[in-house]
């Protein structure tokens, strides 16, 4: 099983992620989104599984003085995020092709459970 949690700061949802996986003895991989830049592949696979428009953190102040915050063009959704990854809402759990934005735990014990917790 492979995990990747993606997160800007040690956020609560962050916090809950890693609790999650290290008392399950599962593996995981925490990346910095201030430290490791979000390639286009990875940006439209968490758009597809998790919508354009639920990327984006509104409850930001600097997302809400910005266009983004206020348009459905997911071209221009999706070039600002590539620039601007402290916009994203974090954090990102991602295992292959799947994806979960927040503390989604019922989520995560499926993917254990249809992964046999390797």
């Amino acid at each position: 099983m492979n995990i990747q949690i993606y997160a800007l700061k040690k956020n609560f949802d962050t916090q809950k992620a890693e609790r999650f996986f290290k008392e399950r003895r599962i593996a995981y991989q925490l990346l910095d989104l201030k430290k490791h830049k979000l390639g286009r592949r990875e940006m439209e696979l968490f758009a597809r599984r998790l919508g354009i428009q639920n990327l984006v953190d509104r409850n930001n102040p600097e997302v809400r003085s910005h266009p983004v915050a206020y348009t459905d063009d997911e071209g221009y959704i999706l070039e600002t995020l590539l620039e601007n990854p402290r916009f994203l809402r974090t954090p990102i759990v991602r295992c292959g092709e799947q994806a979960t934005l927040g503390a989604e735990e019922k989520t995560w014990e499926a993917w254990i459970a249809r992964e046999g917790g390797k």
